[in-house]
């Protein structure tokens, strides 16, 4: 059965991190992928800057072919600011939109407020008795953000399904390659080698290969 799939975003680079090569797999089951960044760069940005986010948004878009892309535009990094409610009045827009089945989300012990203001909306989002369509939620990891987390009141990012991305890891970190200014040399936790090792660290703890993991939140089944 053809699925819909939404992963949503605090910013440009978390789908590709995130789950990048889950999404390239089911593109190539063709199911129908979606892309929802709910933050845009600020004024201390320049505009040549924002413009050339803009460029490397629709060249990953390009290479996913999302079947569509959403930009709610709330400013980076203060969306612990913007009330709860227009957050999820916007993700809800989508949602009725998309009817989505499969919904990927940060994970909310990210050491970036942002993460855990959109991982919080968007859960409001996925209410059996507003938003039926919805089947699954799953929680993804961000490297810098995730592992970064120093909260001693959360469990850490425990994933109970792991995605075997076996011969889509050169196009996952090709892909991440577009983001120019969010990847450097290891051992800066946005790099190459550092997207490989968690890879493989997550293939060996499943048994592939190469792996992306995720923390399984909830699942209607018929």
């Amino acid at each position: 059965m053809n699925k819909k799939i939404i992963v949503v975003t605090p910013h440009p680079d978390d789908e590709t991190l995130g789950c990048g090569g889950t999404l390239l797999k089911y593109k190539k089951q063709n199911q129908q992928l979606y892309w929802l960044i709910v933050t845009r760069m600020g004024n201390t940005f320049s505009d040549e800057r924002k413009q050339q986010r803009q460029k490397e948004i629709c060249d990953v878009a390009s290479c996913y072919q999302f079947d569509e892309v959403f930009q709610l535009e709330f400013p980076t990094s203060e969306l612990d600011r913007i009330p709860m409610g227009d957050l999820v009045k916007n993700i809800s827009n989508v949602f009725t939109k998309v009817q989505p089945h499969i919904v990927f989300v940060p994970y909310p012990g990210d050491i970036h407020s942002d993460h855990k203001a959109v991982f919080d909306a968007t859960m409001a989002c996925s209410k059996w008795f507003r938003y039926p369509s919805v089947e699954k939620v799953l929680v993804y990891e961000t490297l810098s953000e995730t592992d970064f987390s120093i909260d001693p009141d959360t469990n850490g990012f425990k994933p109970n399904i792991y995605v075997n991305i076996s011969g889509l890891l050169e196009k996952k970190v090709e892909i991440m390659s577009i983001f120019t200014s969010e990847i450097n040399d290891f051992p800066f936790p946005r790099s190459e080698k550092a997207i490989r090792s968690l890879a493989y660290l997550r293939g060996a703890a499943s048994g592939f290969e190469e792996a992306e993991a995720f923390m399984l939140l909830k699942e209607r089944m018929e």
